[in-house]
């Protein structure tokens, strides 16, 4: 039972893996074929949202040269390091021509690569145009959740559970570990600030909670999606870095509850939500429209083709339509209500 509980709001990962090796067995030059028609599917859908999206995940504007020493896709292989990293890009790049090239930086990113890279994550700053951000990792980021659980009904009080190793998270649980409004711990058994440590809890543990602690890690904050999923409020300061999820485009205290980098008004902000319960159903309503456009999964199929078609494109190796040139040329600027 408790096993059951512990994988109940989880993507399952037998079938991801088997399905992603089962893709090996196709070839490639089936998916060629078939790319052209993908992307005429452009036409039904809403093309304006389409190309903010687009542009916002790959912000590339003067068509420029990649090095030499970037490997084409043909080079690109499966390793047992990088292996989701791996079948999510595989998903798309099996579509376009081998002798392409492609430059990747896997893992969590923190920094904007020196030149055009895919990759998961990158910091929300001015000029991080380097960084195009597919959707990767996504059996462990993009969870989202059927929450039961009424949030009048829940605890008046905080959760979170991290990984702890970074300062920040640290700061946060040195001043809120021993609050009788919060329920936050570590979990990792390092050796190191044993004093925060807390048993685990799973998912469905943490809904019994009206409040999420959402806090960045070495990127962005891993459970926001489920959380913002749920009948919960998800509660972090603004994000600093964002993924496929566009982090950088949720405004605080509609889609999440805000609070300062520096965590010293979180009991004020949620004593505040717990006296005004219309305002937070308000928010959590907010939050389940934001993610409702990530759930249509052919459109968010053919939105991961043309960002490498874009990035194909402004690397001086592929020629693309006019109508994908005007495409690629819209405003990235996204509003999302």
């Amino acid at each position: 039972m408790l096993k059951l509980l512990s994988i109940k709001h989880k993507n399952n990962k037998i079938l991801y893996y088997s399905a992603n090796f089962m893709r090996q067995l196709f070839p490639n030059k089936f998916f060629q074929t078939q790319l052209e028609k993908k992307i005429s599917t452009l036409k039904d859908y809403d093309i304006d949202y389409i190309g903010k999206r687009i542009n916002y995940y790959n912000k590339l504007e003067e068509v420029i040269r990649l090095s030499d020493n970037v490997k084409s896709l043909g080079n690109f292989k499966l390793k047992k390091k990088d292996k989701t990293y791996f079948f999510d890009s595989y998903e798309y790049t099996r579509y376009f021509s081998p002798d392409l090239k492609v430059d990747y930086k896997f893992g969590d990113v923190t920094f904007v690569p020196a030149e055009p890279s895919i990759v998961k994550s990158r910091p929300l700053v001015i000029n991080n145009r380097n960084s195009v951000i597919l959707n990767l990792d996504k059996v462990r980021h993009f969870t989202f959740i059927n929450d039961k659980k009424d949030f009048r009904n829940k605890k008046n009080m905080l959760v979170g559970r991290n990984n702890v190793g970074q300062a920040h998270r640290i700061k946060f649980l040195e001043m809120y570990i021993n609050h009788p409004l919060c329920n936050v711990g570590k979990i990792n058994k390092d050796g190191k600030h044993n004093n925060l440590l807390k048993n685990r809890l799973n998912i469905e543990e943490q809904l019994d909670y009206k409040f999420v602690l959402c806090l960045e890690g070495n990127d962005v904050a891993s459970n926001l999606k489920w959380v913002m999923s749920s009948q919960s409020l998800a509660v972090m300061p603004d994000p600093k870095f964002e993924t496929w999820y566009m982090e950088g485009t949720l405004i605080p205290n509609y889609h999440y509850i805000q609070i300062k980098d520096d965590y010293s008004d979180l009991i004020e902000r949620m004593e505040y939500y717990i006296n005004n319960t219309d305002e937070a159903l308000e928010i959590i309503k907010n939050a389940h429209q934001y993610i409702e456009q990530f759930k249509i999964k052919p459109r968010e199929d053919l939105i991961s083709l043309l960002v490498l078609e874009k990035y194909f494109y402004k690397t001086n190796q592929k020629k693309v339509s006019d109508n994908l040139k005007l495409l690629f040329s819209q405003t990235n600027e996204i509003k999302i209500s």
